[in-house]
């Protein structure tokens, strides 16, 4: 991804959030267990979804890959983040920095636009329910879906691409506690003009053009919701979509206040404390959110765990 002969850089320094050993310890324990969460709710997500028949539906089958993309964004970035909280070794090979950067603009952007994919297939349900089985049909998922890793897989080729231009010199320390592209620009001894407009492009279309969907998608919902004449009526098919409209709310304003802000206003304390809100607290949020305010994913998950707790018992007896 990136030529070596560009740069007499061998490796990087993550400098990490802080350099108190007591807040550091502190920290290991706490994003330890924020993994943790994170690793058995989405793994369990998509354990429910898939062993239950009655969740074989769109909606699900979006909310599975929600689940992958959590999983998968969140291993990238909090093990090395681990590792350097809980050792002195806070060093990450050249390779290894373009790396974390290439997969988290992957699973980040793919997000971005499955959460779009989601407030579509909400509005098809709630706006047009007779022709919801029809509209959101395997195909139209599948391409969706395909759409999104395609998306995340060109934004990341772009990002690789106008990294690849940067020169490092002797500096090799990243005020950050993980390789974005904003520290690393900063770190680079070239002109990063052409590198920052890229990444400010590709960041902003990408949040633009999702959040245009999004906003459309819930406009229509609402002249919907607002036309239902029972209170019942309305508050089940607003029950439908919160769940969704509170995980892009956390995620796209996290994203915005990182990405789309002036560089003049740059700050290493918010900043770090954005990106540990998007990388680690929300990939734990998701299933959280999705599961708790969800009736179907509870009963689901009951059904799968007294049929499996059934099957035992038979054996045992």
């Amino acid at each position: 991804m990136v030529r070596r002969n560009s740069t007499s850089v061998a490796d990087f320094i993550l400098m990490g959030l802080t350099d108190s050993a007591e807040t550091q310890l502190v920290l290991s324990v706490l994003f330890l267990l924020i993994y943790l969460i994170t690793v058995l709710g989405n793994a369990g997500m998509i354990l429910i979804i898939w062993l239950d028949p009655q969740l074989h539906t769109p909606m699900y089958f979006f909310l599975t890959h929600l689940s992958f993309l959590d999983l998968s964004y969140s291993s990238v970035i909090t093990p090395k983040t681990l590792q350097n909280l809980m050792t002195s070794t806070k060093r990450i090979s050249f390779l290894g920095c373009f790396t974390q950067i290439f997969f988290f603009v992957i699973f980040g952007t793919a997000e971005c636009f499955l959460l779009s994919s989601m407030a579509y297939d909400r509005y098809v349900a709630i706006c047009h329910p007779l022709h919801y089985p029809v509209i959101m049909s395997t195909r139209l998922c599948h391409a969706l879906l395909t759409g999104c890793y395609v998306m995340g897989f060109l934004d990341a080729i772009l990002g690789a691409v106008s990294h690849s231009r940067l020169h490092f010199c002797s500096c090799n320390v990243i005020q950050h506690f993980f390789c974005d592209a904003s520290p690393l620009l900063a770190l680079s001894c070239s002109d990063t003009s052409e590198a920052e407009i890229i990444v400010y492009i590709c960041a902003g279309s990408n949040l633009v053009l999702s959040l245009i969907t999004i906003s459309g998608s819930y406009l229509s919902i609402l002249s919907t919701i607002l036309k239902i004449n029972s209170t019942a009526g309305k508050k089940k098919a607003f029950s439908t979509c919160a769940s969704h409209l509170l995980g892009v709310t956390i995620f796209y304003s996290t994203m915005i206040f990182t990405y789309l802000k002036p560089k003049t206003s740059y700050s290493l304390g918010r900043d770090q404390v954005a990106s540990v809100f998007y990388t680690i607290v929300i990939p734990m949020l998701n299933p959280l959110i999705y599961s708790f305010r969800n009736k179907e994913v509870k009963r689901a998950a009951l059904r799968v765990l007294q049929k499996r707790w059934g099957h035992e018992h038979l054996i045992s007896q």
